[in-house]
């Protein structure tokens, strides 16, 4: 486990490298193009070599061809070709790339930058992310090849001009950097389960703004691996209005493969909560109605798993819902939420004990997935097509959650303007809100209905490959509580190995 949580696949120092390069690219070229003319600033971006000629580095073609410059040689640019070439021009008010770190950190969520006097006061705001949030996270789990990497991670806007026109990773010419940084990364990890079932451990993109799954290239090593009759269990972010809908949208859109089966883990602790037991509070002794029979409130929370099990089948997609099993649940509430399940047309409803007995305890799991795959003959339904505009797809994934409504403010509406003018409009979209309730907010649970979804910004990964609707206030770096775990790590200075992470 210490091996696993830390330093083990290094994609996460990857990301922080290559994610923290671009954004120290992107106020470098501000702060150069704030302090030279155009000539000075072409003359230093294309240097003469030792026999005074000039060439374009490769990167550079890619600008060139964005602007519709045919030329090869630097010396047959016009003064207005230099002009358009050498200077991005970044607005900063629009810069939307943020510095991220691996650490927990909230006194980092909002920062100034350009304090130091060499920078000749070019202050800005700004703010760090964690890891995962990085839109490079997402590029890494939604490519399919290296080739495929390069073009989306140079691909990837981080702003835009003063004319407002996007601004690119490889406009700043670092699309190529980018890609070596992350060139191992794309290498899925492979471990195994305590029995020895092979596991590829791959990418962990933030499954609130981002879509949650594991990688297109992990599974599809996977498949070929298994063979044409075996299986592979791929994860899915949580629930179906976040996890399964990105999934089958965003994810399945690019990889073009089509899932067979859904499996929808439901606990008897979490339905309780959606029938209207109280909140559970960190630090704090559970409530007894999680820890004592009532199958009342299990009941009364089916309404949720109704709903997850409806969106899902939506799809075209068989439903299994495997029932976790623990100490303090009983067999009367088990049966509750498996009657319920198939009520709601779940293909099978299974408890499983595996947290106990490991893998005996999910045979009959396995076993009801081989069915229910075997059983699958429908083709993948997208939920939206992506010809439609921005807010026809926005508002067919709030009305898949039970709203009446969409609510877009000023600055969304603005930016969904944007983004259609920009060309973007074609994207899937990827909702950024709470994973807590079907709506959009945390403490509304069970399957509410009539209302409505606030848009309060609307952003683009446009390298990843979506658009990212903000509904409510969404925290990308999180902060540490008044315990944290590190209290419990330690090493064993005798054995060296580490105490805390089991």
């Amino acid at each position: 486990m210490d091996e696993f949580n830390l330093h083990l696949t290094g994609d996460i120092h990857a990301i922080t490298a290559a994610n923290n390069l671009l954004a120290a690219a992107i106020d470098t070229r501000i702060f150069h193009e704030a302090s030279q003319s155009d000539k000075a600033l072409f003359n230093r971006l294309c240097p003469p070599n030792k026999e005074g000629k000039r060439t374009f580095a490769d990167i550079m073609h890619r600008r060139l061809k964005k602007l519709g410059i045919s030329k090869t040689n630097p010396e047959d640019l016009t003064p207005d070709e230099i002009k358009r070439f050498a200077r991005l021009d970044i607005d900063p008010q629009s810069i939307t790339w943020r510095r991220v770190m691996d650490v927990n950190d909230r006194f980092l969520r909002k920062i100034t930058i350009g304090q130091g006097p060499e920078e000749k006061g070019m202050v800005r705001e700004t703010g760090f992310d964690i890891s995962v949030a990085s839109e490079i996270m997402a590029v890494l789990a939604l490519t399919t090849s290296l080739g495929d990497m390069r073009e989306r991670l140079g691909n990837m806007v981080i702003g835009n001009s003063k004319s407002g026109e996007p601004i690119t990773a490889d406009d700043l010419g670092v699309g190529g950097a980018l890609t070596v940084l992350m060139k191992d990364a794309i290498n899925p990890t492979l471990m195994q389960t305590l029995e020895g079932t092979p596991v590829l451990v791959h990418a962990g993109p933030f499954a609130n703004i981002a879509h949650g799954n594991s990688s297109i290239v992990a599974d599809k090593i996977a498949l070929k691996l298994v063979g044409k009759n075996g299986f592979v269990v791929t994860e899915a972010g949580f629930g179906a209005d976040i996890g399964t809908e990105k999934f089958m949208n965003i994810k399945c859109r690019y990889s073009g493969l089509v899932p067979q089966c859904a499996v929808i883990v439901a606990t008897i602790r979490a339905l309780k909560m959606h029938g209207g037991g109280p909140e559970v509070v960190a630090g704090k002794p559970l409530d007894k109605a999680y820890t004592s029979e009532n199958v009342a409130l299990v009941e009364a929370g089916c309404v949720n798993l109704a709903k997850h099990i409806e969106n899902t089948k939506g799809y075209g997609v068989s439903v299994v819902v495997a029932i976790n099993k623990f100490a303090t649940d009983s067999d009367a509430e088990m049966n509750v939420v498996r009657e319920a399940a198939l009520r709601a047309g779940a293909f099978d409803a299974v408890i499983c004990t595996h947290h106990a007995h490991g893998g005996k305890g999910a045979v009959d799991l396995g076993i009801a997935v081989q069915k229910a795959c075997e059983s699958q003959s429908q083709p993948l339904k997208f939920l939206y097509p992506l010809d439609i505009s921005i807010k026809e797809k926005i508002e067919a994934i709030a009305k898949s959650y039970g709203a009446s409504g969409v609510e877009y403010s000023e600055e969304a509406e603005k930016q969904i303007e944007l983004y259609t003018k920009q060309g973007f409009a074609g994207l899937p979209i990827c909702m950024a809100k709470t994973q807590y309730s079907f709506s959009h907010i945390a403490s509304l649970k069970g399957a509410p209905t009539g209302f409505n979804i606030p848009i309060r910004d609307v952003r683009a990964s446009i390298g990843a490959g979506f658009i990212y609707p903000l509904v409510g206030t969404m925290s990308t770096m999180p902060g540490l509580p008044t315990r944290p775990c590190f209290f419990d790590i330690d090493v064993d200075i005798a054995t060296g190995k580490v105490r805390g992470l089991s």
